[in-house]
């Protein structure tokens, strides 16, 4: 009896802790549920406020010609005649009953119409959130509404339509509920008939909804489209004339069909400099390609249970084939982000990372500005959309890597770490090389976010020139004032000079760029250690550069220095020519100059493998503290700041994730990851399962 007691005792205990677990567990989850929302609340506020900020007449801009002094809406002759309404007629019938609101209520209107807006938003993230295909973990189900309709307001379409005042949010809401939601056909019909209403490319859902045995929903929309459309003409005949055969369906309203805000092949090919019948040939014969091949990917999609990825699929049709697609009706592409490309987990990203990236950053900020580069950088929203509607491999439900996909291969525990610092948990030693293409585009972004804060970080010339003094004063006291004489020395030997001015302005990006690349092809572990290292030493230079603006001893009146890059400068007004209006010139402590040129160094110094390649690696800092100082770009005490934030950047990467080398050296070259075996069916469920697992449980 004892022993029967003991064993239930144990029983209990064991209970007790999986249920304490449990419950923790559940905290956790609640905790990071109430904080998403709380993201969703305070980005929802900023975007309200942001609009309305502005003064009347720089809001809801393409409703201008419904706007009276008081910004309140109202119509007076045509709804095309200021050349901004870009909507059908009949979204003019629908908007009209605004303008007949009374006096009391027009300076709330404005308000009421951003609020309905981003409420249009909130619901058409539930609505995607709901329609994610099954099966959905149990935490997936809690955040999936808060991140989707986060990222729905950082993207650039809604933020967009929230300014503009358009009401491009409205027809992809409709259109989904027709397609993932109402089951009742003729409802779902004339859903997606009110949507072509609203934006008539957004027919060819009608077009899906017959493709996939949903006839009498596709008869439905078409008739309602009709309805609708006959409707405005009757109620504005002079503005349907306009709409539809003066200018083709809306082609040519807004703005010019080959400006970049145009993100359709018509705008792409005038881009391009094609025009007259070739362009229309040709963009016809493109298009309809695409309709062809994105239509049936659609219906394969929708026939596996991806009912949102279809949606999203088919929507990048109607963004290609439009003639002109503009950024606050491109809300498809997002919708693309449910789709899963890749076997492999650690590629799982790319595709997600790749559609988040191009619709909430603009294209200036994804690639750099080479010349070379301008067709993909001026249409990177276009390619994306053809990419979703014709070529990204999405992986079906029925496949084995659905809900399996390769593991990532991470490196054992280090045992070699501060045992005060823990490791973070979710830092974990990835051993397999990184997706290229979306390494390039983190290098890109997170190079383009420190520019764009560094050049934030201005200050007063006064503040920067009196720090001037005090660093100067400091390295007198230290006896290290050697910048003057190094200048004027190096200034009267020409080919000293001229060697100083081309490893200063050449070397900086060359040598880091160059490391990065042969250590991502030949040791991928080490490129992920060395590339978080100067990733963090770069954002701890942005808060030396916020902190403390320094002007260079070439930017300091009266102590006689020589700009040999820039030539002899007027302080108040310097100029270098296109970099003057896109670099902050007193971002001089710490030196990253120095800083990156000693992070090669070490790296080289680390894991080169001849003592030559070390002996060469060392030069580099060198020959750059030389050039810094020579050219008079930086004081003596901004390279030791340099160094400081390179040391604590490999100190931050070391407490992450640490020490360089691996306990076994062998898993540094890790083989290609093992397919996963073929899937049997299993006994009893219904849903696929691995082999080894079958054999495992003896089915």
């Amino acid at each position: 009896m004892e022993r029967w007691e003991g064993r239930r005792s144990v029983v209990n205990a064991d209970h007790s802790v999986r249920g304490d677990a449990a419950t923790d567990a559940g905290g956790r989850t609640g905790l990071i549920r109430a904080l998403l929302w709380l993201v969703v609340a305070v980005l929802a506020v900023r975007q309200v406020a942001v609009v309305l900020r502005r003064p009347p007449g720089e809001r809801l801009l393409d409703l201008e010609t419904w706007i009276g002094e008081n910004g309140v809406l109202r119509v007076t002759g045509s709804l095309y005649d200021g050349g901004r309404f870009t909507g059908t007629p009949f979204a003019g019938l629908v908007l009209k009953p605004l303008t007949a609101s009374s006096q009391g209520a027009q300076e709330a209107l404005g308000v009421a119409w951003t609020v309905g807006s981003l409420l249009l938003v909130v619901a058409l993230g539930l609505v995607a959130a709901r329609a994610l295909p099954s099966p959905v973990s149990r935490r997936a189900a809690l955040f999936a509404a808060p991140v989707a309709i986060g990222l729905l307001l950082l993207s650039l379409p809604v933020r967009n339509a929230l300014h503009l005042g358009q009401t491009s949010v409205l027809p992809v809401l409709l259109v989904l509920l027709a397609c993932c939601v109402v089951r009742e056909h003729r409802v779902a019909g004339v859903l997606v008939g009110l949507a072509a209403a609203f934006q008539p490319v957004l027919l060819v859902f009608a077009a899906l909804l017959w493709l996939t045995g949903r006839r009498q929903a596709s008869l439905s929309a078409g008739v309602t489209f009709a309805l609708a459309t006959a409707a405005a003409w009757a109620a504005a005949p002079k503005d349907s004339l306009t709409y539809w055969v003066h200018h083709f369906a809306g082609a040519g309203l807004g703005e010019r069909p080959d400006s970049l805000a145009n993100q359709s092949l018509h705008g792409a090919l005038l881009r391009l400099g094609l025009e007259g019948p070739v362009e229309i040939a040709l963009f016809l014969v493109v298009s309809a390609a695409v309709v062809v091949v994105g239509m049936r990917r659609a219906v394969r999609y929708a026939q596996d249970g991806q009912l949102l990825l279809a949606v999203a699929v088919t929507g990048c049709v109607a963004v290609a084939v439009s003639p002109a697609a503009w950024q606050h009706q491109l809300l498809w592409v997002l919708l693309a982000v449910a789709g899963r490309v890749g076997k492999r987990a650690s590629d799982r990203l790319v595709w997600p990372s790749v559609v988040l990236l191009v619709v909430t950053l603009p294209g200036t900020m994804l690639l750099p500005n080479i010349e070379a580069l301008f067709p993909v950088r001026d249409n990177v929203l276009l390619l994306v959309a053809l990419g979703a509607a014709c070529l990204a491999p999405f992986v079906p439900r029925t496949s084995p890597y659905w809900q399996h996909p390769v593991p990532t291969d991470y490196a054992k525990p280090v045992a070699a770490r501060w045992r005060r610092v823990p490791l973070l948990p979710f830092w974990r030693r990835v051993l397999t090389r990184p997706n290229l293409l979306l390494e390039l585009l983190l290098i890109r972004v997170v190079y383009d976010a420190y520019a764009q804060v560094r050049l934030a970080a201005r200050a007063g010339r006064p503040l920067a020139e009196e720090h001037g003094r005090q660093i100067h004063a400091i390295e007198q006291w230290l006896h290290i004032d050697i910048e003057h004489w190094v200048n004027h020395t190096v200034v009267q030997i020409t080919w000293l000079r001229e060697f100083f001015d081309y490893y200063y302005s050449t070397f900086h990006f060359i040598v880091p760029l160059t490391i990065l690349g042969v250590l991502y092809a030949r040791r991928p572990a080490d490129y992920r250690w060395v590339r978080s290292s100067i990733g963090f030493a770069t954002l701890l230079a942005l808060v030396g550069f916020w902190l403390y603006p320094l002007a260079p001893p070439r930017l300091m009146p009266g102590l006689g220095f020589i700009d040999t890059v820039h030539g002899v400068q007027d302080f108040a007004k310097p100029d270098y020519g296109t970099l003057t209006t896109v670099t902050n010139q007193y971002a001089a402590m710490p030196s990253l100059h120095f800083g990156w040129s000693l992070w090669c160094g070490v790296v080289i110094v680390m894991l080169a493998p001849r003592l030559w390649m070390k002996a060469l690696g060392l030069l580099h800092p060198i020959f750059t503290i030389a050039a810094i100082v020579a050219t008079a770009n930086h004081w003596v005490l901004d390279a030791a700041g340099g160094a400081l934030v390179v040391a604590m950047g490999f100190g931050l990467t070391y407490l992450l994730s640490g020490p360089r080398r691996l306990v076994d050296e062998e898993r540094e070259a890790p083989a290609e990851p093992v397919e996963p075996p073929p899937v049997e069916p299993a006994a009893g469920r219904s849903e696929p399962v691995p082999a080894g697992k079958a054999a495992a449980s003896g089915t």
